[in-house]
């Protein structure tokens, strides 16, 4: 015979050992959270001195002017510069290429390197994409002035091929969308595609094995199972990227210096913005050259987030 013990009267707590157990989960919780406060709070001091505040101060400037409010007329000003529509056309293509270059090579790259099964060549390989990236944005457009000068290039041959016999030719502002997305994914590709490799190694095993049971290949496999559930990383990609392809400036600057100005030094929204404010004089117009970047560029990561889904939850 089985003999159970009569239910505890209502408001009554049965004793035993759960309630200390809560209780030290309680303090461990509590503690962990604690331990999280402090390892955010230099991340946070930081952003308020050098982000959040700075972004402030260049909003009171863009609309002030001698500390006097005057409305929209620092950006009328500055959206009537000749400069202004050149410069804005300049970082949109190059966006357009880079965003575009990211998201199709880099996904692929990191597919065929997810596929390799041979250990130590998928770790070289990933190895080789992410050295580039340990370069400083200043040193490797240095390196690439060596490498797009037909005169003393390792590729030389091919320039010349394309009809490019110096460096100022390969350089004319027309090709220069091209060279900076070159330049930029030679540079910052490896880094994705690590974290895209480490994104496909987060998939189920378990789904991965039912599609080849399906008979999924390779290709089906990557479009329909692997491509959706790396949406909301592709989507981050997207934002990081275009925060970076905004801020276009040592690149143009480096080889307007490098090229005696065939690069002209208002290419760029971020060098017209540092000539109203160095050469000019005019920190308010270079603050609403600033605040229109941010406002585009938050803008456009809105759309990223939406569209990749980048805070649902699974």
């Amino acid at each position: 015979m089985t003999v159970t013990a009569p239910p505890a009267p209502a408001g009554v707590v049965p004793t035993g050992r759960r309630r200390p157990a809560g209780r030290r989960a309680g303090r461990m919780n509590a503690g962990q959270s604690r331990y999280g406060y402090v390892f955010v709070s230099g991340y946070t001091l930081l952003l308020l001195a050098f982000g959040l505040l700075p972004t402030l101060y260049a909003i009171y400037l863009a609309f002030t002017r001698n500390g006097a409010f005057v409305g929209f007329d620092n950006f009328a000003r500055v959206f009537s510069d000749y400069r202004f529509l050149p410069a804005v056309a300049h970082v949109a293509l190059y966006i357009v290429y880079w965003l575009v270059s990211l998201i199709i090579f880099v996904v692929i790259l990191a597919l065929i390197v997810h596929a390799v099964r041979v250990r130590w060549l998928g770790n070289t390989a990933r190895f080789l994409f992410y050295i580039p990236g340990a370069i400083a944005g200043a040193s490797s457009v240095l390196l690439w002035l060596f490498v797009l000068d037909p005169s003393v290039s390792p590729v030389s041959a091919l320039l010349k091929a394309m009809g490019y016999d110096s460096l100022v030719s390969v350089v004319a502002v027309g090709n220069l969308p091209v060279v900076f997305t070159v330049i930029a994914f030679w540079a910052g590709a490896g880094g994705w595609i690590v974290i895209m490799y480490g994104a496909l190694n987060n998939i189920s095993g378990d789904i991965m094995e039912a599609a080849r049971i399906d008979g999924a290949g390779p290709v089906q496999t990557a479009w329909h199972i692997q491509l959706p559930m790396l949406t909301k990383w592709i989507s981050y990609m997207g934002i990081m990227s275009l925060a970076a392809g905004t801020q276009l400036f040592v690149e143009p600057k480096i080889l307007a210096q490098a090229t005696k100005n065939v690069v002209p030094e208002d290419y760029s929204l971020n060098q017209l913005a540092y000539l109203y404010a160095f050469r000019q004089n005019d920190f308010s117009g270079s603050a609403a050259i600033s605040i229109v970047l941010l406002v585009v560029a938050l803008g456009l990561s809105t759309i990223f987030i939406f569209r990749g889904r980048l805070f649902d939850s699974e």
